[in-house]
């Protein structure tokens, strides 16, 4: 009961630092908003194939992570607030406590996105068990990759720029796995990434597990 209070703790004091200020929050919605119309003007991505046209969305999606999830250990280390955390949490609450913070602002900015792009691009959802499987599994394998890897580099110099080069080749296979999986939820429907949607359920597991096992050995340095 005590690690769910605290990770709880943990949880809503960001929740109400975004809260108070919205600045992640508008800035993600102001890129992905760009990024959209950039994409359909552009590329004329509502006259692409529907293959390409149904995984575009993902790589809006990953650059936008990129854009904010970084700050979720970041930010402690830039407000000095990193070593308060270590007097009154242990590292493992401290972890799944940014991992579920990142998990529901991403899933906030997945829907939008998807509600905007679904709009925009006139697409139908063809099955609607491998589009929430997609959005929630997925949105767990993105936070799981970018809670890990902001902890990696938060005491690092040049902070954001190394969270990219380290987290992008670790958001490519899901990514793909993602893009496979909307080709099943907008275009074919059915079963038919049954395979795909068992190898992102191990991967969100595999990143979530490891980030938890690995970052007691961060919380020590």
């Amino acid at each position: 009961m005590q690690w769910i209070r605290s990770t709880l703790t943990i949880l809503r004091k960001d929740l109400q630092i975004e809260l108070r200020t919205r600045f992640a929050f508008n800035m993600v919605l102001a890129f992905v908003a760009a990024a959209m119309l950039l994409v359909l003007f552009t590329l004329r991505a509502d006259q692409l194939e529907p293959g390409p046209k149904s995984g575009l969305v993902w790589i809006i999606i990953l650059f936008a992570a990129l854009s904010a999830l970084s700050r979720s250990f970041i930010s402690e280390t830039d407000k000095k607030t990193f070593d308060l955390l270590r007097i009154y949490a242990t590292g493992t609450t401290v972890y799944t406590g940014k991992l579920l913070y990142n998990f529901l602002f991403t899933l906030l900015i997945n829907t939008a996105t998807f509600a905007g792009y679904i709009f925009l691009m006139n697409l139908q959802i063809q099955s609607w068990p491998a589009f929430l499987i997609m959005l929630f599994i997925g949105t767990a394998g993105l936070s799981g990759v970018a809670t890990m890897t902001a902890a990696v580099v938060s005491q690092a110099d040049r902070k954001g720029a190394i969270f990219s080069v380290l987290s992008i080749p670790l958001f490519m296979p899901l990514i793909l796995l993602l893009a496979d999986i909307s080709k099943t939820a907008f275009i074919d429907g059915g079963d038919g990434s049954l395979n795909n949607i068992t190898a992102l359920i191990g991967f969100a597991g595999v990143t979530i597990t490891a980030g938890i096992l690995l970052f007691d050995y961060i919380w020590e340095e």
